[in-house]
Formats: C-alpha cells, structure tokens, sequence
C-alpha cells in the first residue's frame, strides 16, 4: 500500500471526523505519535485514560476488576494500584484475558461517544489493543507505531522505574503486530530521534487529508457537485 492510499476509507455514512486509529505495542511511542498529530490540529483520544477515568473507586468497572483480581490490587486511597495489576495479569496470560473481557467493552462505549462528540474534522484513537477491542471499525486509517524491542525496553525502564525483567516480561506479554488479516495503512518507525518521527508522520498526514478531501467529495449530495 503506498502513502497516498492511507486515507482509503473503512468506514460509511456519517462523513465527519475522519479517524484516525494510532496502535502498536508497549513503549513503542504511540503517545508521542498522538501528540504529533495533536499539534497538526487532531483530536485525540487516548484509550488508557478513557480507561483510567472509568476505573474510578466504586464505579461499576473499579466493583467488576476488584471482585476478579481481589482487594490486593486496592491502594489505601481506593484506586487500583495499576503497578499491581499489571505485576498480575502481566505474568498470566489468562487473567490478562479476564481483564480485556471485563474491561474491553466500557472502554470502547466510552470512546465511541467521545467521537460522536468531537467537532474536529480529524480525530485520533490512541489504543494498544486498537483491533483487538473491536475499535478498528470506528477507524478510516490504521496507524501502526513500531520500534526495536531494546529502545522499547529503555522507554519502560526510564519511563516507569521497572527493572529489567519487569520490562522484558511486559513487552513478552504485549502483541507486537496486529492480527493476520488486518490491513495497516501507515508505519511509523519511532526507534530514532523525534525529528525523524516527526518527518514520518508529515508524510503521512498529507496522505490522510488527501484521503479525507476525497471521502469528503464522495459524500457530497449530487446538487452540490453540479454547482
């Protein structure tokens, strides 16, 4: 697929925002690609704190995470220690999955009904797990972000004070690619410096706005075309 395809649409009906969908594995620098287009003039929306603002103490998702993983995972002030949740389902692959399961289906309510309400023409979704969700429906563009697994590891250790085999074990953990089958349309190599991210992520917006100009042309009522 090249560049000038990136904006090829995915979804139909409502023209407005066009979305853009940012995933990629842990540490890879999703956030940073997120700010980048921020400043390019996106919404964004990030997942993780849609999910953080709905693990709130005694919200309906804080009862359902507390009654599968047990009052140890509870800070004296009531929030989830997430260091300790993720020291457990980080090492078992089936309580990540209860987590997903539990989890999964608020967040993307959420997220849907933070798109319906944006007014900016252009909005990004920040997900790690953006497809596995379900979400990469709600997208017009898949954004991949990638880096090699030992700055990922850096990033982890720097950014979140763990040792090394803490790091090694979330990033073992995490899907580094997306599902076979699923189509990305941009990837964005975040193991360099921010300038060459930065170049990245020009081209590839360029790309986007062509496509959505074209998605916009498209859904134009015939009487306006004529005009």
């Amino acid at each position: 697929m090249t560049q000038d395809d990136a904006g090829t649409q995915r979804r139909t009906g409502d023209p407005s925002p066009f979305v853009i969908g940012v995933t990629g594995p842990i540490a890879s620098g999703k956030s940073t690609v997120a700010e980048l287009l921020r400043q390019r003039g996106a919404d964004v929306i990030d997942a993780d704190r849609v999910y953080r603002s709905l693990l709130q103490p005694g919200s309906g998702l804080w009862r359902q995470v507390v009654a599968r993983f047990g009052p140890e995972i509870v800070g004296p002030d009531g929030e989830i220690n997430r260091a300790a949740l993720g020291g457990v389902v980080f090492a078992d692959p089936e309580a990540l999955a209860d987590l997903d399961r539990i989890t999964h289906p608020a967040v993307v309510a959420e997220v849907r009904t933070r798109i319906a309400r944006s007014t900016a023409p252009f909005v990004v979704l920040e997900a790690i797990k953006l497809v596995q969700s379900g979400l990469a429906s709600d997208v017009d563009a898949l954004w991949f972000v990638t880096a090699d697994p030992e700055t990922r590891r850096h990033r982890l250790m720097s950014r979140s004070g763990m040792d090394e085999a803490s790091a090694r074990a979330r990033i073992a953990a995490a899907p580094d690619t997306v599902p076979e089958g699923v189509d990305v349309d941009v990837t964005i190599d975040n193991s360099g410096d921010l300038l060459s991210t930065s170049a990245a992520i020009d081209e590839a917006w360029r790309a986007v706005r062509i496509g959505a100009a074209r998605r916009q042309d498209n859904l134009m009522p015939a009487k306006e075309e004529r005009s």
